[in-house]
């Protein structure tokens, strides 16, 4: 059964990509709105949303296991690195949803698109696109703006503070992807999202009992709002996305992952109550701009022209970073 449930999902994956991003795009867009629905800390979430998720890909991890084969030891150890990261980020976003709101805070970590090629130019000397430095300009200014610096009646109890565990949250985030792609593997996708989560949860208690603390047992409706975070979040959203993303192009990629920041914003808005202000709004407009521009350089031209597959000799650096590693987004 939990072969045939892998094989089904594989497939699906890759025969439909384009529907399979944008669904895991909305399951991810929900995480936030759970996460500040469950009121838990930090750690507490970041523990439980990884923990409840692992009893639903391990079976499609040994499904995965048997067609495949296992995770060598040098991907065993990526995996569990980039778990560390994948833990720095969830809690540091956790605590920025409750500083800045949940939709504002999504639109936030976008600006892990700029970091992470300026880790693979400064690392792995890649060439960065002519735009670049624009493309930085604007997405500081849409933070600056996001965060109330230069306004007054901001949504969220913190903004500023948020603004700033967002973007460590992004930090933490781009380390993650950039461990990943030093990586290189292309299969064994849902068994090193297991090794990540595994690394999460080990994180999350260690750094979170120092930090706020962990609450075991945090009641029947945080847990069932961390459990949809779990499920729609963990597997519905990352999982689809590490196993449909790499079919597809990064222009068409990136604009179906777009649909997470701006459902995060509409959520927020519709369940939450949260109205951020017009600089707040323009703020996150600069961002996602900025964001997509970044994912999608050096392949407008395939706009209309995709096929599905990826071009050897693309010269942009989310072409090649895709090829080497798509599968292993959080």
């Amino acid at each position: 059964m939990d072969r045939d449930a892998g094989m089904i999902l594989s497939r699906a994956a890759r025969v439909r990509p384009r529907p399979a991003v944008a669904l895991g795009a909305l399951g991810i867009a929900t995480s936030g709105i759970f996460i500040d629905l469950s009121a838990a800390s930090p750690g507490t979430a970041t523990f439980f949303r990884c923990a409840l998720a692992l009893p639903l890909l391990w079976p499609l991890a040994r499904g995965e296991r048997r067609r495949t084969g296992g995770l060598s030891w040098r991907g065993g150890a990526v995996a569990a690195a980039a778990g560390a990261f994948f833990a720095g980020d969830a809690m540091l976003w956790t605590q920025a949803i409750l500083e800045v709101g949940a939709g504002v805070t999504a639109v936030l970590v976008n600006t892990q698109v700029i970091i992470v090629p300026l880790l693979s130019s400064l690392v792995d000397r890649e060439r960065l696109p002519r735009s670049f430095p624009v493309v930085v300009g604007c997405m500081g200014t849409g933070i600056v703006l996001t965060g109330g610096i230069l306004g007054t009646g901001v949504s969220g109890d913190a903004p500023a503070r948020g603004t700033v565990h967002a973007v460590l949250a992004a930090l933490c985030y781009s380390g993650f992807l950039f461990l990943l792609r030093r990586g290189g593997r292309t299969e064994g996708v849902v068994q090193s999202y297991c090794g990540v989560l595994i690394s999460a949860v080990a994180v999350s208690v260690t750094v979170g009992v120092l930090w706020q603390g962990i609450t075991v047992t945090p009641g029947w409706a945080a847990l069932g709002w961390l459990a949809l975070t779990a499920v729609c979040g963990q597997v519905g959203g990352w999982l689809l996305v590490a196993l449909a993303a790499s079919r597809l192009s990064s222009t068409v990629s990136s604009a179906l992952l777009m649909l997470s920041p701006v459902g995060a914003l509409l959520l927020g808005a519709l369940v939450l109550g949260e109205r951020p202000t017009l600089p707040q709004l323009l703020g996150c407009a600069l961002i996602l701009a900025s964001a997509y521009a970044a994912s999608a350089s050096g392949s407008f031209h395939r706009r209309f022209t995709n096929t599905g597959e990826k071009p050897r000799d693309s010269a942009s650096w989310t072409d090649r970073a895709e090829q080497r590693d798509r599968n292993g987004l959080p």
